[in-house]
């Protein structure tokens, strides 16, 4: 396995990070599995751990603090805080109040004194940014937590939070977690270089961009049973056959599917690597449900793409540019909401 510097950090963390996303109700709902998952994953060398509060409204925090209780010390943790954690309007964002007490529930959850990486999930449009910063660089000083990091923030929050932290004496962003794969580039064209500029660690999420760069979702088959496609009501347009989008997707499946069977390995490992060869990333989360999925993870760690291939995916897939527009993840409120663009 192997380990990159978390930007300017001196942290050294495995190029694949396990995510716990998929532990608990949302994925996963066997403890003891998803703690056999996580023993094999550091057995094979990893040390970074992802989770949040939102996954499964807790519970996945609470398998993860059970699952490396005893290894707690050789293992680089990361959470998150933002998402609504109750019925209060205020247990959500990033204001002071909500910061200070959700990381106090994220550490009891975790049954762990300090967590290493605390990011923010999704940028708050209601708070200044600089506030929770320093809301943040408190916890830093306490001991709470170690790193400050951020997730699916666009380019111009990421220099905003550089700028806060200079010009306030605050704490540095040391980390942004965008999604980024094959399919979904946009963070090639500013967020990427934002974070290099600023001597910043990426993690990345979803790299096999929701299953489709597992090749399991096939243009001549159904989708699979209890697959994101049958089971994601909510997003039923990215899942949609005639949208010309998702059978392009179907396409481009088969054509990286041959390319993965020239390099020599599953689609799900040449998806991996791609992400690892920018020279941003630092890490690449894996969000196994089920331990054939961390097996498949698991296959070539190292495995790094040729020039040649490189090229070859960046004829089919353009750089910089997102295949489904549905796949953004956040969309700014000045243009989510008409009333920002209207006098």
């Amino acid at each position: 396995m192997e380990y990159r510097t978390l930007g300017g950090s001196g942290v050294q963390v495995s190029t694949l990070c396990l995510g716990a996303m998929m532990y608990g109700p949302a994925g996963n709902n066997d403890e003891a599995e998803c703690a056999a998952m996580t023993h094999k994953a550091l057995d094979a060398g990893i040390n970074f751990i992802d989770t949040a509060d939102r996954y499964s409204m807790g519970i996945s925090e609470e398998i993860v603090g059970r699952a490396i209780k005893g290894r707690r010390d050789n293992v680089v943790l990361a959470t998150k805080f933002y998402g609504p954690m109750g019925d209060d309007i205020n247990m959500q964002g990033g204001s002071r109040r909500w910061v200070t007490q959700a990381v106090e529930d994220s550490l009891r959850r975790l049954d762990t004194d300090y967590i290493d990486l605390y990011q923010m999930h999704r940028p708050d449009p209601r708070t200044d940014f600089g506030d929770t910063l320093a809301a943040l660089t408190d916890l830093v000083r306490t001991g709470k937590i170690r790193m400050i990091g951020t997730s699916t923030f666009p380019a111009e929050l990421i220099v905003e939070g550089q700028w806060a932290a200079e010009r306030r004496g605050l704490e540095r962003v040391r980390c942004e977690q965008p999604p980024y794969s094959i399919f979904t580039r946009e963070i090639e064209r500013a967020v990427l270089p934002s974070c290099l500029a600023y001597d910043m660690g990426v993690i990345v999420w979803s790299p096999l961009n929701g299953g489709w760069l597992t090749g399991k979702y096939r243009k001549d088959a159904d989708w699979p049973e209890n697959s994101r496609a049958t089971r994601n009501l909510v997003s039923a347009k990215r899942w949609d056959r005639e949208n010309p989008v998702v059978a392009h997707k179907l396409d481009l499946v088969e054509e990286l599917d041959a390319l993965a069977a020239e390099v020599g390995c599953s689609m799900a490992t040449l998806a991996y690597a791609f992400t690892l060869a920018h020279p941003a990333v630092t890490s690449t989360i894996i969000g196994p449900r089920t331990p054939q999925q961390l097996d498949t993870a698991l296959e070539d760690p190292d495995l790094r793409l040729s020039n040649d291939v490189l090229d070859r995916i960046d004829e089919l897939v353009p750089p910089g540019k997102d295949l489904n527009p549905d796949d953004a993840f956040y969309i700014p409120p000045a243009v989510s909401n008409p009333a920002l663009r209207r006098i």
